[in-house]
């Protein structure tokens, strides 16, 4: 690892900076859009997204409070947060898909979750490009693994989208939770790199 001037570093953590707040606002929205889209649709992989889109924010969160300090602790706490955010998630969306596949809960048409999710899939690969040049330049394991968990969410809003299209132009309405599969697929990996792999 080439090692760098401290004006490069300073340029880099605030681009570092940058990259997170963006994920944060726009998570911010995301859960207000998806909340409103999976009430409407009474859709379970709508209403999963919005909990990742929760558990975006907490990343990011924990992404700023680690690049304003220092020290190897610091970075394994701040990695440990994000890991135990995609456990939660990973539980809550396989009860729910279950129930929901279950009990033949079928969702309607969702114009406005399509679009978000569609959006949300772009900004989220071009945000998680950036996090992890930047992740990689720095050599901050927090940010590159951050990159990770935004680049998953680009995955799964590409997944989101794929079920709810399913849905409203071929009928498929299990499409939908078996998108909320996908996402406990990607939220377990996710999780247990963080837990079982040495940073």
């Amino acid at each position: 690892m080439t090692s760098i001037d401290d004006t490069a570093r300073q340029t880099l953590l605030r681009r570092g900076f940058a990259l997170e707040y963006v994920t944060l606002s726009w998570n911010v929205i995301g859960i207000v859009v998806l909340t409103l889209a999976a009430i409407s649709a009474r859709s379970v992989a709508l209403a999963g997204f919005g909990l990742d889109s929760l558990i975006e924010i907490g990343a990011s969160a924990v992404v700023i409070w680690e690049l304003s300090g220092t020290g190897e602790g610091r970075q394994r706490r701040a990695l440990k947060l994000i890991g135990v955010g995609f456990a939660l998630l990973a539980v809550y969306l396989l009860v729910q898909s279950t129930w929901v596949l279950a009990v033949d809960f079928q969702p309607r048409h969702s114009p406005l979750g399509i679009g978000w999710t569609a959006v949300t899939a772009v900004v989220m690969f071009a945000l998680a490009a950036g996090k992890a040049r930047t992740g990689t330049a720095l050599d901050n394991p927090v940010l590159k693994t951050e990159g990770r968990v935004t680049l998953i969410d680009g995955l799964l809003a590409a997944a989101v989208l794929l079920g709810l299209l399913l849905n409203s132009l071929a009928g498929l309405w299990w499409a939908d939770p078996a998108a909320g599969y996908v996402l406990v697929f990607y939220a377990l990996r996710e999780a247990g790199e963080i837990f079982f792999t040495d940073h």
